[in-house]
């Protein structure tokens, strides 16, 4: 029996040209619509393309098949996730348990604005969560976090900031996408965050957090 082939998940190839790139964007933006109207199940090439105003022939000159166009997806998801967590973490004119908190109120935000498109890729992942580019986005994030941990907890052991850092990478993911399944109001999710915040903060200091 032969072993069944994964599909391709690149894109073809890459705009050139402003009018290519536009296209793309296009594109993009018509799956992302898509994706949170019909969900991962619903999700195909031919939808996309309705929803874009372009023939299914222009977006397979960019994306062979619907997982290509997810997995764009995502990857602009991570790198997003990425720059953020970089940019807040990484603050060093605030002071980490300062730097946590406004991780924490960005990410719970983003988990609210963003719930149907990111409830949709996650039931897609299977598609891509074993590609290089995930392994690549993963390692990235987990360097940025032990970055942030040695800076909030100097006199911790190896141990001690690899077990904080993924209680609170896991807590704040399966949290966030929970409390996101159902629409709140700004002043709820700033409360929430806040209180998230606080309780993180408690486990850091209680572990030597300066």
């Amino acid at each position: 029996m032969s072993e069944r082939r994964s599909p391709r998940i690149s894109s073809r190839k890459q705009p050139q040209q402003a009018r290519s790139a536009e296209l793309v964007a296009a594109i993009l933006t018509a799956a992302v619509q898509v994706l949170a109207k019909e969900g991962a199940p619903r999700f195909t090439t031919a939808r996309v393309a309705e929803r874009a105003g372009v023939s299914i022939g222009s977006v397979y000159q960019y994306f062979p098949n619907k997982a290509a166009i997810l997995f764009r997806l995502q990857s602009d998801e991570w790198q997003q996730t990425n720059a953020m967590l970089q940019t807040i973490l990484e603050d060093a004119s605030q002071p980490p348990l300062a730097r946590l908190r406004t991780l924490v109120h960005a990410f719970i935000q983003s988990e609210c604005d963003e719930a149907e498109v990111r409830g949709a890729l996650n039931d897609a992942a299977p598609l891509y969560r074993d590609a290089p580019e995930a392994q690549t986005a993963r390692a990235t994030g987990q360097q940025t976090l032990q970055r942030f941990m040695l800076a909030a907890l100097p006199d911790a052991s190896d141990a001690t900031r690899a077990l904080a850092g993924a209680l609170i990478t896991d807590t704040l993911s399966a949290v966030g996408k929970q409390y996101s399944e159902t629409p709140r109001t700004p002043a709820e999710i700033a409360a929430y965050a806040d209180a998230m915040a606080d309780m993180f903060g408690g486990y850091l200091v209680g572990l030597g957090a300066i």
